[in-house]
């Protein structure tokens, strides 16, 4: 009975020790070309692909769970999931509360509005400006740019829409998720020149982790490394941004 039994034991270990690994990605799947939902109701975009790679690379399964942006960072603090990649700029004020792979993607945010409807960077004044809530974006227009009225939106798809509705006279986010917006309405315009300021944008994106978990951290910074390496992020990278 007790070889029986440590057999068993034996046995279950095995089984445990052979178990692979599943990171748990949280995003906010309106964010296109980084998140988005496609027909079949299916998580897909650029931080997917990238996420995938990663996870082949650590030998990992990968799932992923749409949340709203603004929960991203509690969620991870609570541990509901194991990772966030969601086009999340790295920054001083997150990395207090979460920890971040290096940067997979360079970034930098732009304003757009309506063609007619705002001449410059100077005319933005007095205006209101839609940007997503817990954003970068909002931080920025709340600390730098006091004069004009910051509207929160649960996404920017519903920004994109008030803007075309004539509620909000701009909406102010990263450029190549602006970028897609033109292929959608041919009377958009930038306003201004792209911004790059450090505290806010220009760091790059990352994947946070919640602060506890070093070890994801580094099998995530390896693999991104690896999948540079080999030519698998530019691949992706040219999927989504290549002309």
């Amino acid at each position: 009975m007790k070889k029986i039994l440590l057999a068993s034991l034996i046995g279950f270990a095995s089984t445990g020790a052979m178990a692979q690994q599943t990171i748990k990605f949280a995003m906010e799947a309106t964010y296109a070309p980084f998140e988005y939902m496609d027909e079949n109701n299916q998580i897909q975009g650029f931080d997917v692909d990238l996420a995938n790679a990663l996870c082949q690379q650590i030998e990992a399964k990968c799932s992923f769970h749409n949340q709203a942006f603004d929960s991203l960072i509690p969620a991870l603090k609570f541990k509901r999931y194991d990772a966030a990649i969601s086009a999340m700029d790295i920054t001083e004020a997150r990395q207090q509360q979460v920890s971040f792979t290096d940067a997979y993607y360079d970034n930098s945010a732009a304003f757009v509005a309506i063609e007619g409807q705002v001449a410059d960077k100077a005319a933005l004044e007095g205006k209101k400006i839609g940007v997503q809530n817990g954003s970068t974006h909002q931080s920025y227009l709340i600390e730098q740019m006091p004069g004009v009225t910051t509207v929160p939106y649960a996404s920017y798809q519903d920004a994109f829409i008030d803007m075309q509705n004539g509620r909000i006279d701009s909406v102010f986010g990263d450029t190549a998720v602006v970028a897609e917006w033109f292929n959608k309405n041919d009377k958009l315009t930038y306003v201004g020149e792209q911004i790059t300021n450090p505290a806010y944008f220009g760091n790059g994106f990352g994947i946070a982790v919640n602060k506890g978990n070093q070890e994801l951290v580094d099998q995530l910074n390896q693999a991104l490394a690896a999948v540079k390496a080999n030519g698998e992020y530019q691949a992706i990278f040219n999927k989504y941004f290549g002309n």
